[in-house]
């Protein structure tokens, strides 16, 4: 039942979010600085884990493949196929979830129980909209661009750490990452991002949203944020991946 009850109250936030939304100018330059906030801060992170995680995928890829039947491109095309289709919408989300998510949690957590948003909410002002519908939109938006640089990041990383350790050739990791690519799959990835992106903002800001007590409330409010946003993600990251990839 305590299930159902957080189900139903985190819809009727929701429902707070997008209902009444206040003035268009205000709301733009929030998505502005939720932008900068919880997209260009993140840039650091995601470089650095891509890079490296791509050159981590090639060359185990390339230590696999050692018999003879395998072709020499495969190593390209896998690197290629694991950071598209599940390294970088899935990995890097969880990845975002904890950073993101936690800072969107106890900012608003402790807005809470400071009693700003009782403030906003006596001065007439959709304080649910207010502050959680930029901090949506702006990750619905930031989100494909930070893993499509992910995606071109992990790539590249792949390339110089495989061709600089003696993995595989220049020319075959560049004729694996060309061979059989299906545009398709780009759509299926970044869908995948944007329902992520969804639930991290959406599902922080709701254990925010409703902290009471004090500083020990708000940092249970993070952690919990941290949490079910990751289950959520691999749970939707399942249901999507049959729905695009089960045929």
């Amino acid at each position: 039942m305590n299930l159902f009850f957080h189900i139903g109250r985190y819809f009727m936030l929701l429902y707070r979010v997008f209902a009444r939304p206040q003035k268009h100018s205000v709301y733009m330059r929030q998505i502005i600085f939720e932008i900068n906030n919880i997209g260009i801060s993140s840039l650091p992170i995601i470089a650095i884990i891509s890079v490296f995680m791509g050159g981590i995928i090639t060359i185990q890829a390339a230590f696999g493949f050692n018999s003879p039947w395998v072709p020499l491109y495969a190593v390209g095309f896998t690197t290629r196929e694991s950071i598209m289709l599940e390294f970088s919408p899935t990995i890097v989300c969880l990845i975002l979830a904890g950073k993101v998510g936690s800072n969107i949690a106890s900012e608003i957590g402790a807005m809470r129980i400071t009693e700003q948003i009782d403030a906003l909410e006596i001065m007439g002002i959709n304080s649910a909209g207010y502050l959680i519908f930029p901090k949506v939109a702006a990750a619905v938006i930031i989100f494909p661009f930070l893993i499509a640089l992910s995606m071109f990041l992990g790539i590249w990383g792949g390339y110089f750490m495989g061709v600089a350790s003696g993995a595989c050739t220049e020319y075959e990791y560049i004729f694996g990452i060309q061979a059989f690519f299906e545009p398709w799959k780009l759509y299926y990835s970044f869908t995948k991002v944007i329902v992520f992106a969804f639930i991290i903002t959406s599902v922080s800001a709701y254990f925010g949203y409703n902290t009471s007590g004090g500083a020990l409330e708000v940092g249970k409010s993070s952690t919990n944020a941290v949490v079910y946003s990751s289950i959520l993600i691999l749970l939707f990251g399942l249901i999507l991946t049959n729905l695009f990839l089960n045929r």
